[in-house]
């Protein structure tokens, strides 16, 4: 009831322990606390917390507008829903060094898993559009550094995202994600690689954790998990999907109210009420307060 059973704790040793033991795990992007719950009743291993799904949700842009206080309370409103480990997308850590640092323990103290740094310069822009700029690697070393001196969970997961890649290419980001990793990164998210041999030269190259980000209408093709899990990715996440998803079908459904005067004919298309109310576990408040459940839904 109300919350997830699981700890913020236990979610992390979990998350660390399944990473260890060289498995993909799938993290598709949750937009609100209801579809994390959909996330895990579907069976993936995590809920991944999307940047650019935040900024949109508020209806902005993706390009640094968030403030650490919207993402981490978003964050924890999604992480509390799920026993899942919730991986959140940090854009550049909000600042210098030392609000990396608080950032760090604002994100612990939301009960998320982990999160990812990336080494763009603000304004940052969506990691598979053109134009974008890095820090220099000092720079883009000393945000890492402060995010894993600043943790106070030793599995607490510090991901370093590197973009060089569309600007310098491939061997260069390997050489970045080399030193993020010498830095105290856990794990490399190298962005807008464009084949599965990149993501295999990254995966030869570090001996930490990767991701891929099979985001639609990006850079990379969109390569299914046992292609990912043949050349070594650890993590694959799906960053806005659901969200386009349900945009789409929200779309489709004005376009249908304006044309008929009514929804009758997407019906069988929407979540029935009483899968809505399963998926909120409605019946377990009624044992906790039973003038709370006192119905029926029929089908």
């Amino acid at each position: 009831m109300l919350y997830a059973a699981t700890s913020a704790a236990e979610k992390r040793r979990v998350l660390r322990e399944r990473l260890a033991s060289g498995e993909l795990l799938r993290f598709p992007g949750a937009f609100n606390p209801l579809s994390a719950k959909l996330i895990q009743r579907h069976g993936f291993e995590g809920v991944y917390i999307s940047g650019a799904v935040l900024s949109a949700d508020l209806g902005l842009p993706d390009i640094g507008l968030t403030t650490l206080t919207e993402v981490a309370g978003r964050g924890q409103q999604i992480a509390r829903m799920t026993d899942l480990p919730a991986l959140i997308d940090a854009d550049t850590g909000f600042g210098e060094p030392m609000n990396v640092a608080r950032t760090i323990q604002t994100l612990e103290d939301a009960g998320l898993a982990g999160m990812h740094i990336e080494d763009q310069v603000n304004p940052k822009r969506c990691g598979h559009l053109d134009g974008k700029s890095v820090v220099d690697l000092d720079t883009a070393v000393r945000r890492i550094r402060a995010a894993a001196d600043a943790r106070r969970d030793e599995n607490f997961l510090v991901m370093a995202r590197t973009d060089v890649r569309a600007i310098d290419g491939v061997d260069a980001a390997i050489d970045r994600a080399k030193a993020l990793v010498d830095a105290g990164a856990d794990a490399i998210f190298p962005e807008a690689m464009r084949t599965l041999e990149e993501f295999a030269a990254v995966r030869a190259a570090v001996d930490v954790p990767i991701l891929a980000n099979m985001t639609e209408f990006g850079k990379s093709e969109l390569f299914t998990v046992d292609q990912l899990r043949d050349v070594g990715v650890n993590i694959v996440i799906w960053p806005v999907s659901l969200l386009r998803m349900a945009m789409g079908a929200a779309s489709r459904a004005l376009e249908t109210l304006t044309d008929e005067g009514h929804l009758t004919s997407r019906l069988g298309e929407m979540q029935h009420r009483a899968d809505l109310y399963d998926l909120v576990d409605y019946e377990q408040y009624t044992r906790f307060d039973q003038d709370v459940f006192t119905f029926q839904v029929e089908r």
